[in-house]
């Protein structure tokens, strides 16, 4: 699955956030509506999300030096989690602090039709920008479920639009029920629970992005259909002739590192050997382009006793000589 950074679905969330952001402000000068302010901050979170999943890209992009010789891809990775850190603080728990306060102390809303127009606004603006980053996510994810495909994404920003968007629009929802109800009823109190509905959501969907973008920081192998590829292009039945063992680690959504020790015939000279794992390695690029660092350690397979046969394949063999 080729790992997109999602930069028009990126930049897309972000005009309509800030525009959605500026509106839902007004908006709350103007009725009073607890869940107007609170989707305002959550708009603006969101608009600051998004600047730091650009900057992230940014970053990434840097040349490897000296001190950072593989690069600096999880860049990406970090910015993600920073995304879901002020997703929680900013935007969760102040709607759990504003609903808790109006439903605490509730007021009537003042000029309905302001709350109501901007959310409808809102929806149509926001279902735009989610309608993107569906559109691009498709292009990656292949096969996959919608769930599979937030689990194993390598690169952080298409999950975190996604889920992002989603939550806007839920929240809309939400906060257009809690409007709605208090203006039916009379009772400012629809507000606040709509705002807390909202608080509950945000702090919901910060903790699913912690956990996927804590995933990529410790450090993600392949996907399986990579490893299945990378085992196939190294054995070549003839030099190489089988995998002892293999370990792979993203560096970067588009950057990744593969490590593993292969078997040789015992009689095979240095030479033959240098040239097979240089194929060996020519083979894995062209299998699985973003495997950039390779590092290939020849051994002597140790034939298992009461056995005259080598095993190999592309599963490799389990016994070596120490």
């Amino acid at each position: 699955m080729s790992a997109s950074g999602g930069t028009k679905a990126i930049v897309a969330a972000l005009g309509a956030n800030l525009a959605i952001a500026v509106a839902k402000f007004v908006a709350f000068a103007f009725s009073g509506s607890s869940s107007m302010l609170a989707e305002g901050v959550h708009s603006l979170a969101d608009s600051g999300n998004q600047g730091l999943l650009l900057l992230g890209g940014k970053k990434a992009k840097k040349e490897a030096s000296e001190e950072h010789p593989f690069g600096y891809g999880r860049e990406r990775y970090i910015y993600g989690f920073l995304v879901s850190i002020v997703l929680f603080t900013i935007g969760g728990v102040f709607a759990l602090y504003e609903g808790y306060e109006k439903i605490k102390h509730p007021h009537s809303l003042e000029h309905w039709y302001w709350p109501v127009g901007v959310l409808v606004f809102a929806i149509i603006a926001e279902a735009f920008s989610f309608r993107t980053a569906i559109k691009e996510s498709n292009e990656v994810r292949g096969k996959l479920s919608w769930g599979q495909f937030i689990r194993r994404a390598k690169a952080p920003e298409l999950p975190v639009v996604l889920l992002e968007d989603l939550g806007a629009l839920v929240g809309l929802i939400l906060a257009l029920g809690g409007v709605g109800m208090a203006l039916a009823t009379g009772d400012g109190v629809w507000d606040g629970i709509g705002t807390l509905c909202i608080g509950v959501l945000l702090v919901l969907i910060a903790i699913v992005l912690a956990a996927e973008t804590k995933s990529l920081l410790l450090g993600e192998s392949a996907d399986p259909a990579e490893r299945d590829k990378i085992r196939s292009a190294l054995v070549d039945g003839e030099t190489v002739t089988g995998i002892i063992h293999m370990r792979t680690l993203h560096l970067g959504p588009e950057e990744l590192l593969v490590a593993a020790k292969v078997a040789v015939q015992h009689d095979d000279t240095a030479g033959e050997v240098a040239r097979a794992i240089d194929a060996a390695e020519d083979r894995i690029r062209a299998a699985v382009p973003i495997a950039r660092a390779i590092y290939l350690e020849p051994d002597i397979l140790r034939t298992p006793p009461g056995s005259t046969a080598v095993p190999s394949g592309p599963s490799g063999p389990s016994e070596k000589r120490d």
